[in-house]
C-alpha cells in the first residue's frame, strides 16, 4: 500500500509518541510553510505542556531525539518555544517517488472503499436552454464525481431534471393556443398520439418565455396554465404524450451540451420519476405525525433549540394539496435510499438555496427517510459580469450557457493566431484546439478559489496562456509531452533530489494523494485546481533551473527525466478530476 509523505511523517509521530508515552491523537505534522525550516512541522508540544506538566520545549526536544533515529529524516530540529521541524532524507524522497510513479493509483487513497455516492448536480428545467447558471453545478458536480470515484466511491451521477412543474403546463396551455386542433387536446383516452413534438428545438426555447411572460400578465392565461398542470399531474393520456415529446425533444440539446462540458450523468431522472410516490409520502407523514396540519397546509417542524437562526417548518403539502420542490426532494431521496451501498448524496445546488436543504435534510432525519445516509449541500456563489453583478447578456438577458462557452472557444481561437500556438495545424485542429483550450479556461476559472464566492467572468484574462489560468496548465503538460518525447524513452527514474527546485517538485508530487482527499472532504475542487498551478510553476522552476535533455552527467539527466515523467502523471490526472483535457500540442 502506498503511502503518502504526511502518512509516512505522522506514522514516525505516532510511533514515537507512544514510546514516549504522550497522546497520539496529536501526532500530527503540518507542511512547513517556511521551506528553509524543513519540510514538516509538528507544534504538538505547545498543546500537550499543560496536560504533561512540562515545557513545550522540553517535550519538544524529547521527540525529536527520537525522530532523529529515523532513516526518512535528514535533519530536524527544535526551533522557537517548541516546534519540531523535519527535513526529509533525499533517499527516502527518490524512494517513494520510485514507489509512486510505479503505482497504479498514483497514491491516491481508497477513502471510498466501495461505497456509493449519488451526486445531484445540474437540474436543469425541460424547455429551457441551459443557461450561465448551470455552469457551476455542471462543472463542480462532474469535477466532485470524478475526484469521489478517483477515491474509491462508487459514483451515480444524476441530473435531477425539473420536468413536473407548472412550466409544462404553460408550455401545453400556450401550444393549444398556437394550434387547438392538435390530437394531444381532443381528450380522446385511446388516442393513439403523435411521439414527435409539435414544435421545433428552436421553437420550444422561445416558447417557454413567451408562455410566462404571457402567464405574468393575464390571469386567464395562468389559470389555464394551472389547469394543464393539474390535468398532467392527473394522468390526462393527450397531455401525457404532449409532455414526453416535449422532454424528448429538450433532453436532445441538454445532453449535447452535458457532452460538449464533458459532463457525465449515469440518471436522467427527474420530477416525475417520484410523482407516483409524492401522495403515499404526504399520507405517511401526517398519519404518523412527522407532518402537521397548520392554515390547512402540512408542514413538518424542524427548529431545534440550539438553531442560531430561525429554520421554518417545512412545507410540505399546500392548501389544496399541491406538491412542493421540498416533497419532490424528500420523494427522491426516500427512492435513492433503496440503492445498495448508498453512504453519501450530494446537492451540488446555488448556496442561495442552503435553507431549502436544512429543511429537506432535516425533515427526512425526523421522518427515518434515508437514514445512515450523510447528506450534504455544495452550494456556490454566482458567475458574475465585470460590473460584478450575475453574467448578462447585452440587453439584459440571461446567458445562454453555449454562448458564453463560445466567446471563451473565440477568444481562445484569436489567442492562437496570436501568439503562434498550432501553426502546424490545419484549420479543424486549430478549432478542435481552440474549444479544449476554452473550455479548460472557462472550467479552471469555474473550480479555482473557494466555491462560495462568485467570481467574474473575464474572457481576456481566463484565456491567458500565463499565470492562475487553466491555459497554462495545459500548456505545463503540452511541455512535458513534448521534452520526454525529444528523450526518445531513454531511462527515467527518480533520484535523489539534490537542487531546492527538485525537492519542492518531488514532494508536491508526493503529496496529490492527500490533496485529492482533502478536496473531497471539504467539497472543493478549488483544492486541487490550486495544487495543480502550484504544481506547474514547481515544474517551470525546475526546469529553468536544472537541465533536462542537455545534462551531460547520465544518472543526473536519467534522474531528472524521472521527475519529469512523476509530474506529468500527477498533472494530467489533477486535469483530468477537473474534468479538463489536455490537447496534444499547442
Amino acid at each position: 500500500m502506498f503511502l503518502s509523505l504526511a502518512s509516512h511523517v505522522d506514522a514516525s509521530l505516532v510511533s514515537v509518541f507512544a514510546a514516549l508515552g504522550l497522546p497520539t491523537a496529536l501526532a500530527r505534522a503540518q507542511p512547513s510553510t517556511r521551506p528553509d525550516f524543513g519540510d514538516f512541522q509538528c507544534n504538538a508540544a505547545l498543546a500537550l505542556a499543560r496536560d504533561v506538566g512540562r515545557p513545550p520545549r522540553v517535550i519538544a526536544e524529547d521527540i525529536a531525539g527520537l525522530l532523529r533515529q529515523e532513516a526518512m529524516f535528514a535533519a530536524v530540529e527544535v526551533a522557537g518555544p517548541g516546534f519540531v521541524n523535519l527535513t526529509l532524507a533525499g533517499t527516502f524522497l527518490a524512494t517513494s517517488a520510485r514507489v509512486m510513479v510505479a503505482h497504479a493509483r498514483l497514491g491516491l487513497p481508497d477513502t471510498g472503499r466501495g461505497r456509493l455516492v449519488i451526486l445531484d448536480f445540474g437540474g436543469p428545467n425541460v424547455a429551457k436552454p441551459l443557461h450561465v447558471g448551470h455552469l457551476r453545478s455542471l462543472v463542480l458536480g462532474e469535477s466532485l464525481r470524478r475526484i469521489h470515484g478517483a477515491l474509491g466511491w462508487r459514483t451515480l451521477g444524476d441530473a435531477h431534471l425539473g420536468d413536473w412543474g407548472l412550466q409544462m403546463g404553460m408550455l401545453s396551455s400556450a401550444i393549444r393556443h398556437r394550434d387547438p386542433s392538435l390530437a394531444f387536446f381532443n381528450g380522446g383516452v385511446n388516442e393513439v398520439f403523435p411521439s414527435n413534438a409539435p414544435v421545433t428545438l428552436d421553437e420550444l426555447e422561445h416558447l417557454y418565455p413567451e408562455a410566462a411572460a404571457a402567464c405574468r400578465s393575464d390571469a386567464g392565461r395562468m389559470a389555464e396554465a394551472r389547469a394543464d398542470t393539474a390535468a398532467l399531474q392527473a394522468g390526462d393520456p393527450g397531455l401525457l404524450a404532449l409532455w414526453r415529446s416535449l422532454r424528448a425533444l429538450s433532453l436532445t440539446s441538454q445532453v449535447a451540451d452535458f457532452r460538449e462540458l464533458g459532463v457525465v450523468f449515469d440518471a436522467l431522472d427527474g420530477e416525475s420519476d417520484v410523482r407516483d410516490a409524492i401522495t403515499p409520502l404526504v399520507e405517511r407523514l401526517r398519519a404518523s405525525g412527522v407532518a402537521r396540519e397548520s392554515d390547512g397546509a402540512l408542514v413538518v417542524d424542524i427548529a431545534m433549540a440550539e438553531d442560531a437562526f430561525e429554520v421554518p417548518p417545512l412545507l410540505l403539502a399546500k392548501r389544496d394539496g399541491a406538491a412542493l420542490y421540498a416533497t419532490t426532494d424528500l420523494a427522491t431521496l426516500e427512492a435513492r435510499a433503496m440503492h445498495e451501498g448508498l453512504a453519501r448524496v450530494v446537492y451540488v445546488v446555488d448556496q442561495r438555496q442552503a435553507l431549502h436543504f436544512e429543511q429537506v435534510f432535516r425533515a427526512a432525519a425526523k421522518a427515518g427517510i434515508a437514514a445512515g445516509v450523510e447528506l450534504i449541500h455544495v452550494g456556490f456563489g454566482t458567475v458574475n459580469g465585470r460590473d460584478g453583478r450575475p453574467f448578462k447578456t447585452r440587453d439584459g438577458g440571461v446567458a445562454r450557457l453555449t454562448d458564453l462557452i463560445d466567446e471563451a472557444v473565440d477568444k481562445a481561437a484569436e489567442r492562437i493566431e496570436g501568439s503562434g500556438y498550432g501553426r502546424e495545424l490545419d484549420a479543424p485542429g486549430k478549432l478542435a484546439l481552440a474549444r479544449s483550450i476554452g473550455l479548460g479556461a472557462v472550467k479552471f476559472a469555474d473550480l479555482s478559489g473557494e466555491r462560495l464566492s462568485g467570481y467574474v467572468f473575464d474572457v481576456e484574462r481566463l484565456v491567458a496562456f500565463e499565470g492562475r489560468t487553466g491555459p497554462y496548465l495545459q500548456y505545463a503538460c503540452v511541455r512535458l509531452r513534448s521534452l520526454l518525447a525529444k528523450a526518445g524513452g531513454g531511462a527515467a527514474e527518480p533520484g535523489v533530489p539534490v537542487a531546492d527546485s527538485e525537492r519542492a517538485l518531488v514532494i508536491a508530487c508526493l503529496g496529490f494523494g492527500d490533496i485529492v482527499a482533502e478536496s473531497a472532504r471539504l467539497m472543493q475542487p478549488g483544492v486541487l485546481a490550486e495544487y495543480a498551478f502550484g504544481l506547474a510553476q514547481r515544474f517551470s522552476r525546475f526546469y529553468a533551473e536544472c537541465p533536462v535533455l542537455a545534462e551531460p552527467d547520465l544518472d543526473i539527466r536519467t534522474s531528472r527525466l524521472g521527475f519529469c515523467v512523476l509530474t506529468l502523471r500527477v498533472l494530467e490526472r489533477a486535469l483530468s478530476l477537473l474534468a479538463i483535457d489536455v490537447p496534444e500540442r499547442m
